[in-house]
Parts: structure tokens; sequence; C-alpha cells
């Protein structure tokens, strides 16, 4: 009786199973860098104008990305729509913009204007190529009823993104 009272504790210590959660950590570096080539400034070339085109005293901000995989990443470049430091505005601000591509640093790229896609604000590009582009933005604020911008800094934000597809 004594043996099959061993034998059935046997059977279930050797059934007891230990596990162990083994962990795997990876780190991805991104293959798009994304600079800052020309900061923005705006022109003021009315009363109640702020613009970034160089015909109006402004400097278009020029953006870089370096694309190390190809087929792998999109780029989305949105042009402001509001300031981040402004003095106190008591009339609707109108803000329009684009997007367009300055410079390709590969013949792969020249299609990249053509083949973009423009929702809102906003302009995407396959980056389909190895290599750096720049992209230009323009970016324009009307302060309403044709009111003069009150003097003080004005600053706004281009969102310059780097999308893995």
């Amino acid at each position: 009786m004594n043996s099959v009272k061993i034998v059935a504790a046997m059977c279930l210590i050797s059934g007891t199973t230990l596990a162990e959660d083994v962990p795997i950590t990876g780190t991805v570096q991104s293959r798009c860098i994304i600079q800052t080539d020309t900061a923005g400034v705006y022109g003021n070339p009315n009363a109640y104008t702020l613009s970034t085109a160089p015909a109006d005293g402004g400097v278009l901000p020029i953006v870089r990305y370096d694309v190390s995989l190809a087929n792998a990443y999109k780029a989305r470049i949105t042009y402001p729509t509001s300031f981040s430091q402004s003095p106190t505005l008591n009339d609707t601000v109108t803000f329009t913009g684009s997007v367009d591509v300055s410079s390709v640093g590969d013949a792969a790229m020249a299609d990249y204007q053509t083949d973009s896609i423009t929702y809102d604000e906003t302009r995407e590009y396959d980056l389909v190529a190895t290599g750096s582009t720049w992209f230009k933005v323009e970016s324009e604020a009307v302060n309403g009823g044709n009111r003069a911008f009150p003097s003080g800094t004005y600053r706004a934000v281009v969102e310059a993104e780097c999308i893995a597809q």
C-alpha cells in the first residue's frame, strides 16, 4: 500500500512543469531623419499680412529628409494654421500655405511633387529612393478685416513627420 502511495506521489512530482518568461528586446533606429535646413521668417508686406514668401520680405523654411531605406517611409508636412506665439489678437487670422519639393539628391526623386497627395494643410510624399530631399514651405497669415497686426513676435510651426510604411 505504501508503494502505491509513493508511486502516485512521484507521478505528481514528475508531472510538474516549470516555466520561465524570457524577454526579447530590440531597438529600431529610424532610417529617415528630418533636419531644418533653413528656419522660416515672416515678412510683413503690409499691415495685415505676414508671409514667408521672399517677394514679401520673408524667408521660406526648408526641411530636409535624409532616407537610407527606400520605399519604407512617407514624408508628411503640414504648413501652420495658427501662431504658436503672438501678441493678443482681436480678429480671426486666416492661414494659407503650400509645401513643395525644393531640391532632390537623386533623379529617382524627380516625381515626388507630382506623385504627392494634398489634403487640408498637409502634403504627403512617398519616399521611394534613398538620399536627401529638400521641401520648402510657404505660409501666409492675414489678419481679419484687413486690420493691422499688433507689434510683437509671431511664431508658427511647420509640422514635418516621417511615417514608417
